[in-house]
Order: structure tokens, then sequence, then C-alpha cells
């Protein structure tokens, strides 16, 4: 069993007697900062409190060590700057006379956010939320530890600084499906960036850094923490209120600083002198499509973005229906010359076509307006054609998304479970299959909901997302409840799901009473979630009293 004495507050692995991490370099005598909870700190008589790891307006964040299953944890502490203080000699925080109001709306805000979370464990690029308490006049949100690095350290890392849009495509269409589901659950991250998307060992991404509203827009009465580049004009002031759409602001910079080696304007400078710059090399390899879809995430204005993630996955997939839906709600980008061998982002170009008309109708007329527009047209127009070396990519790849062959989503849940539909040649030539497990109450592989429509025309081999039951949650029943108090054993298995019930059972007076005795279900293995469980509780033993 794992000595917590002989933990690394920093890194939660065991370093025996020694004072200086040999794993992360942290020496066992540094303070936690003030006002900070102290290393050591036990919460809900099970997370031990470790090394903050981050803070902003809102609260704070320190990595933490499950008491009960032996693992590393994140700790999410609702502390608003400004709004409470906290003493040395306590753990309890005090309220800022004349903040109480203000105190009352953010938390249940985020309670609010926190708990939602805790609903949708199993999201596939979601950190699953583990447990919520309340505890020293404030709450506290637990997750799971994830152990990665950040976007941007994987960036930088990188032997480019960017990657390519395949590999993209890979790392963040997830990413976009859970955005969705949590779009749809009343939960908008609004801080995506870099710094809060996580990459883990198994190369997938997750999402990190959730705060509650008010910490992620000026004009509110918690300090903001916004991310220059990424965060959306509205959250700065400018007009439209937040929703999904500012995440798809922040998810749409996202992307262009990955495919393009940089950091996008920062909204308020984009408001005066809007200029978003692909690099010449950058617009021949990324698909004219995923072009478009970053012009339309990263509108300026609420009322002329990408408003869903449906619409955004759409222009990704390269769906012509979600493209003319987006060309709809789409606003002209400003051009500027090229700088530094920086090109503006392409606007739509006229085609092969438009010049054959053009062709045509002057064939029309006489031979001497048709020999002067010949002329214009050979000194202009055709001169572009004629001494350009070669036409940019984009042009094809826009011309292939137009005539690219159209086929009708159907509704998958009423064909078959996921394995049945991927499995299927018809469909896996139709469509490109992504899965997001959730756990239900429906049987594994069940499809619960699917990302576009039933009846939507979309381009041949366009990704659809099938959300699919993976059966119902799995819980451990840990073996250390033998012995334990009733009501801490009640406790524990409560909040890992179970459902509670005694049984009295005598005392010879050997044994300790209100403790478990045993339970009717095997002890160290996993059962459903919510399944009951009986446990035989020792009563105060008999006493007798002798006659006289």
């Amino acid at each position: 069993m794992i000595n917590t004495e002989e933990l690394c507050m920093s890194c939660m692995n065991e370093i025996g007697k020694l004072k200086q991490c040999p794993h992360c370099g942290f020496h066992r005598d540094s303070p936690q900062i003030a006002p900070y909870l102290p290393f050591k700190t036990v919460l809900g008589s099970r997370y031990l409190v470790g090394k903050l790891l981050d803070s902003n307006g809102e609260g704070a964040t320190y990595i933490g060590w499950d008491l009960t299953n032996r693992v590393p944890v994140n700790i999410r502490e609702f502390l608003p700057d400004g709004v409470v203080t906290r003493s040395q000699d306590s753990l309890d925080i005090q309220i800022v006379q004349g903040r109480e109001h203000t105190f009352k709306e953010c938390s249940r805000s985020f309670f609010d956010m926190w708990r939602q979370l805790a609903r949708l464990r199993g999201l596939t690029a979601l950190i699953n939320t583990i447990d919520i308490i309340e505890e020293n006049g404030t709450a506290y949100a637990i997750s799971e530890y994830f152990e990665g690095a950040t976007l941007r350290e994987f960036l930088l890392k990188s032997k480019t600084g960017y990657i390519s849009w395949e590999r993209a495509r890979q790392l963040f269409m997830p990413v976009l499906s859970t955005l969705g589901t949590l779009h749809t659950s009343g939960v908008v991250h609004r801080g995506l960036s870099p710094s809060t998307l996580l990459i883990g060992k198994d190369g997938k991404v997750r999402i990190s850094g959730f705060s509650i509203w008010q910490a992620r827009t000026t004009g509110s009465e918690l300090t903001p923490q916004l991310f220059n580049g990424y965060s959306a004009i509205e959250q700065y002031g400018g007009k439209g209120s937040l929703g999904p759409w500012t995440d798809i602001y922040a998810f749409g910079a996202v992307l262009y600083r990955s495919l393009i080696g940089s950091d996008p304007l920062d909204a308020t400078d984009r408001a005066v002198n809007d200029k978003l710059m692909v690099p010449g090399k950058f617009a021949e390899q990324i698909p004219a499509y995923v072009i478009n879809a970053l012009i339309n995430s990263l509108q300026i204005l609420p009322n002329d973005r990408t408003r869903t993630v449906d619409l955004l996955r759409g222009e990704l997939s390269a769906s012509p229906t979600a493209s003319a839906n987006a060309e709809a709600q789409s606003v002209p980008v400003n051009t500027v010359q090229p700088a530094n061998g920086r090109a503006a982002v392409p606007q739509k170009k006229r085609t092969k076509k438009d010049d054959q008309l053009i062709a045509i109708k002057a064939g029309a007329i006489t031979f001497s307006v048709g020999l002067l527009i010949f002329i214009l047209l050979a000194t202009t127009v055709w001169r572009n054609d004629i001494f350009k070396p070669k036409a940019p990519p984009v042009d094809s790849s826009t011309a292939v998304v137009t005539l690219a062959e159209e086929v009708e989503v159907q509704d998958f849940a009423k064909i078959g479970t996921y394995p049945v539909i991927v499995s299927n040649p018809i469909w896996s030539k139709m469509f490109t299959f992504l899965e997001e497990k959730v756990y239900s109450n429906e049987p594994v592989g069940t499809i619960i909901a699917q990302s576009i429509p039933e009846g939507t025309k979309v381009a041949k081999g366009s990704e659809i997302t099938l959300t699919v039951s993976q059966g119902k949650e799995m819980v451990d029943l840990p073996p250390g409840i033998i012995g334990m108090e009733y009501e801490a054993a009640k406790t524990l298995l409560t909040e890992l799901g179970f459902s509670c019930s005694k049984i009295d059972e005598a005392n010879d007076g050997t044994k300790a009473p209100n403790t478990i005795s045993a339970v009717n279900l095997p002890l160290n293995q996993k059962h459903e979630k919510g399944t009951k469980i009986v446990m035989k509780v020792w009563m105060e033993a008999e006493t007798t009293t002798d006659a006289p």
C-alpha cells in the first residue's frame, strides 16, 4: 500500500524519504502559496491535495491523490479572485463584504457546469469528472488525472511547427464531435486554445480548462481569462452574445494555428483591420473547402460566423449541402496585396466555364466589337491564364467538391448496430464513419444518435459521427470496505454509483460495532453502476446484567 507521506506533492510519484523528486525535481520542503490549500489537505475524506497547477479568476486547479482508488486526480477549487479570501490559519473561505451576490451567482454557474460535465462521462475528447463535493465554504470538482502535453507544446516540438490537414483531421474531428455534444447539453467552453487542448500518450486530444462564463468575458465581476488570437470578439464586450459560435471561433483559430504554424491575430485587432492571412505555400497545400471553413468560422461578427458544430463539420467534410449553407451566411473577406510571400485568403474565383460563356457572347456581336473584346481579354483576363505557370490546386479542389457525387443519409439506428453498419461495404463506400462512445442503458453497439440527420444529401465519402452505446457503466467494488464504518462505506459506495442497503448482524462483543462484516457482491470486481449492494453491519454488542 502506498504511503502518502512518501508521495511527491507535484507529480504524485513515490519518492521514499528523498527531499527532491527524481521525476519532476520538486523539493519536499517547498511551500504552497497562499491563499491556496496547503499540501496534504484532505477533501471529502478521500482526496489529498497536492501542488497548485493552474489558476484564473474563477478558481484553482491542484494535482491530487485519490486515497480510495490510489490514483492521481485533478482537483478544481471554486475560489473566485477578489470575491473570497482565506486566512493562513483556516481552510474555510470568507466572502468579501458586498460580494455575496456575485459569489452566489458564480457558485451556481460552477455547480451547474460541473454537474453537467459529470453527466457526460465517456465522451471521446472529454476528461471524466468523477466527483463534486462541498467543503470549506466552497465547492470542488474532481476529475481524472490526464497525463499529456498541451497542443501548443506538441506543435512547438514538431519539426515544422505545424501539421498537415490529414493529421489535423484525425486529431480535431473527434474534438468537434465532443464539442457538439457539449453544446447540445448546454455547455459552452469559451476558452479553447492550444493551451487548453491536451494530447495524450494515445495520440488523442482532450479538452481541458473548463471555467464558468463569468471568467471568460470582460465586463463580468470576475477577472477574465481570455486567450489572444483565440477568444472571439463578443468575449471582449463586443456586439453579440456568447454561445456555441464562440467555441466555433476558437476551434477555427486552433485549426488555423495547427495548419499555418502561427497564431491568428487577436479579434480586437482584426475588428479594426481584418487581415486573415494564409501564406501562399499553405494556400496551395490546404484543400479549398478547409480554407472556406476557416474563413466562415473566423468571421469577426457572431452573426456572420458559422453558427453550429454540425455546419462546421459539414464544411470540413467537403459536404456540398453544408458548403452551400455556409456560402449563404458568409461575408466577403478583405483582400490585400501579397507581402513577404503571404497571400490573402482566396475569394471565390472565376472558372474556365465563365470564360467560355464570355467567349460565346463575344462571338454573337459584331466583328469590331468582338475584336475589341478579344484584345481586352487577351491583355487582361487571358493574360493571367497564359503567363501564370500553374493554376493553384485550391481551384481544382473546389471543382472536385462541386462535382462530387451526392448520397442521402439514412437513419442508421434503424438499420442495425455500429459493427453491422461499418462492416457493410455498401455503407462504408458511401460514408466515412466516426464513433463516439457513451455509457447508456442500451445494448453495446446500439446507435443512439448521428451527426447528420436522416434525409440530408452529402458528398459521397462525407464523415458521419455515430454516437454508440458502450453499455452500462461498470464500477469497481473496492475490497477495503470490509471493516469500514457503515456511514463512510455508504458514502463511498453511493459516490461510486451503487444503491446501498444494510442488514444488522448480531455482535458477540468481539467486533467493532457499526462496521461492515460482509456484502452480497464479489469484492474487487466490476459491477453495473446502479447495482444494489447489501451490507451486513455489526450491531452494538448486547450487554447482560447479573440479577441482584
